[in-house]
């Protein structure tokens, strides 16, 4: 890494990523042995008149900075008075605050770089017919407004970045994290291909599972949805089925891998199938847990034993009642969106930070042996 820096850190966190913004100061701070007092974080605002209009307002100058957003647009858990009223803030609104501190910063500082870590508009990125292309949309007014790199987590289609070719846009995926969350949650995993699979619960879902699939040396199934194109529910079409495509799961562990949870009921049936084909238990890897229609039928679908584990990320907003379900494991993001964060600033590339292989393989090799010394201890007190 270089010695130099590209410019003076600053790291500002929208509405609703504070705690966020400040695990990430936190790591900033001990790697650079800045005393409590000194923080990375500029403090900003976007004050409401009564009628929901807003203006933003940053507390000091950033000439010359290299700064750093954060902002998620599905924080749902923040809220504003428009008449009197009490609104949750929705994605438009986050998207509006964000080019509202971009614009109040006035083009003064050195670099802007803008961390969304789930793409505003990221399913809306291709034209059916007569459509909006609403991604590509914000991504040219992020690039007009002087935005310098966009870093995404498990977009939906990366290829939404042609429409911005000489803007910076990194599509980083959280692979690493979500391995070492499950053995570390369930240290027995058995991460052998006679043992554990991965599943794709759709088409979409198939780059990830091969990734998965190649670093940890398990086999794929897939399954395809069949859907019903004559018809429109809630701005799609429905799915009739899911068809399973793959080898036999019987008395295998198996590891669902998508990039978001919505409403949960296509994951739900597909761990429904899974669990009828003879697996043993199922884990579900999904970046964003969105959660759009409640938490009970992932109660009951635990309760009926469908799956084991959910593991999502920190990187959107999780209402306090799912961080206390017994099911549901939290892949803590602040450290490594730090060292992105701290790597760019020093101007260094971070091509090993997105290919986490090593550390994935190194992982791997401290539970092999952790778990051989396991069945060790355990052979010696049963004898």
């Amino acid at each position: 890494m270089k010695d130099s820096l590209y410019g003076d850190l600053s790291v500002i966190g929208m509405k609703g990523c504070e705690q966020f913004v400040a695990q990430v100061d936190a790591y900033l701070k001990e790697w650079r042995r800045h005393s409590d007092e000194v923080s990375f974080i500029v403090d900003v605002n976007c004050p409401r008149f009564g009628t929901g209009e807003a203006k933003g307002t940053i507390s000091k100058s950033l000439r010359g900075h290299d700064v750093y957003i954060v902002c998620d647009p599905f924080n749902y858990g923040v809220t504003y008075k428009m008449y009197g009223k009490e609104v949750p803030m929705s994605p438009d609104d986050h998207f509006a605050d964000l080019k509202r501190i971009i614009s109040a910063n006035a083009g003064k500082a050195r670099r802007v770089s803008v961390i969304m870590p789930m793409l505003y508009e990221g399913r809306q990125h291709k034209r059916s017919s007569r459509e909006s292309l609403d991604c590509a949309m914000a991504l040219k007014e992020l690039e007009n407004l002087g935005v310098t790199n966009i870093l995404t987590f498990d977009a939906h289609d990366p290829r939404v970045q042609n429409a911005i070719p000489l803007c910076g846009f990194e599509n980083i995926h959280p692979t690493y994290q979500m391995i070492k969350a499950l053995v570390r949650k369930f240290p027995d995993i058995s991460i052998d291909k006679n043992d554990l699979m991965i599943i794709s619960p759709d088409e979409g879902a198939m780059g990830r599972c091969m990734y998965y699939s190649s670093v940890l040396g398990l086999d794929i199934g897939m399954f395809y949805k069949r859907r019903n194109y004559s018809i429109i529910v809630n701005g799609r079409n429905p799915i009739e089925a899911h068809e399973y495509l793959g080898n036999d799961l019987t008395g295998k562990d198996a590891i669902i891998v998508d990039d978001m949870i919505s409403s949960g009921e296509s994951i739900i049936d597909v761990a429904l199938q899974i669990k009828e084909k003879g697996a043993k238990r199922i884990f579900i890897f999904e970046t964003f847990g969105l959660f759009t229609d409640g938490l009970a039928k992932f109660d009951k679908a635990y309760e009926d034993g469908l799956f084991d584990g959910i593991f999502t990320t920190n990187l959107v907003y999780r209402t306090p009642e799912l961080l206390t379900r017994e099911w549901y494991c939290e892949v803590n993001m602040c450290k490594y969106v730090a060292y992105i964060i701290d790597t760019l600033n020093h101007d260094a590339t971070i091509s090993k930070l997105l290919s986490p292989i090593e550390r994935i393989n190194s992982l791997l090799e401290r539970h092999k042996k952790a778990s051989a010394q396991q069945l060790k201890l355990e052979f010696e007190e049963n004898n």
